[in-house]
């Protein structure tokens, strides 16, 4: 039990939150990515995972580079999930990997699980140029290729953690979207609303609370590592859009995600104005 309350903590936090499409009539919304909303390369950010007064481990998420292609950005960011030693029950050890285009869907997504046996790999090459994405399997040192297949890409989508970015540049717009998703080899849908009403969220880092901007959505069906229901996260109020908190559900209750420590230049947590 406790190693699915963390997995399903990571999982949130990256944005490995993938509805079934069984919608093909939901509406999309594409985001104005003209906005002050850009990432900042080097940028990293500590979160640490918790049930009630338990903390189980921590994530770390950095932008590693950016690159212009025909003038378009085109960003690449690593997520390191790791369980603390000496939790009962609890070893998770996984790395994810995304490239993302201008529009912040995904062009290349790795996802590495560390297992006391072996270490696998997952990766997805995806050209929307030629619809077409080339999925990889397999293990690590002794390398092992299980799966090199090919499938039909009829839209941009979202991987397991540039939906995360997406929600960043999606916050505080107050709309709601269904984006396409690609993940564990099955297209799927994340729908989510983004609010503009402003609030306070109070964290361990900061002696202050910090204006932020809310976003949720709801599962309606029970996904993997069997989590279903109501989600929220917070970001910050400002051009940054930090991820600050996230909860969501579990069958004992919610787990939260808190914004621990950040390496990003001249930023702050913002601090909610008293009205």
């Amino acid at each position: 039990m406790m190693r699915t309350i963390i997995v399903l903590s990571v999982a949130f936090v990256i944005g490995f939150i993938a509805y079934e499409y069984v919608n093909a009539g939901t509406r999309e919304y594409t985001v104005n990515f003209a906005s002050d909303k850009n990432l900042e390369v080097g940028e990293e950010l500590t979160y640490v995972v918790s049930y009630t007064f338990i903390k189980f481990g921590e994530i770390k998420i950095i932008v590693k580079g950016k690159k212009v292609v025909d003038g378009m950005n085109y960003y690449s960011t690593v997520a390191y999930m790791d369980s603390y030693s000496g939790i009962p029950f609890v070893t998770l050890h996984m790395i994810y990997e995304t490239t993302m285009n201008a529009k912040y869907y995904s062009v290349f997504f790795r996802g590495i699980v560390k297992k006391e046996e072996y270490t696998t790999f997952t990766e997805y090459y995806t050209d929307y140029t030629k619809d077409k994405t080339r999925i990889k399997k397999g293990k690590i040192k002794p390398y092992q290729l299980w799966t090199d297949s090919t499938t039909s890409t009829k839209q941009e989508f979202q991987d397991g953690l540039s939906i995360l970015y997406f929600a960043r540049i999606f916050s505080g717009s107050g709309k709601t979207v269904s984006l396409p998703c690609f993940v564990n080899e099955k297209r799927s849908i994340t729908n989510m609303t983004s609010y503009t009403a402003v609030t306070g969220v109070s964290i361990d880092a900061v002696d202050y609370d910090v204006s932020c901007v809310r976003l949720d959505g709801t599962m309606n069906f029970v996904s993997v590592f069997g989590l279903t229901g109501y989600f929220e996260g917070w970001f910050s109020n400002d051009s940054a859009s930090i991820p600050i908190v996230a909860k969501l559900k579990v069958i004992i209750g919610n787990v939260r995600v808190e914004l621990k420590s950040w390496k990003k230049s001249g930023w702050m947590p913002p601090r909610l104005k008293k009205s």
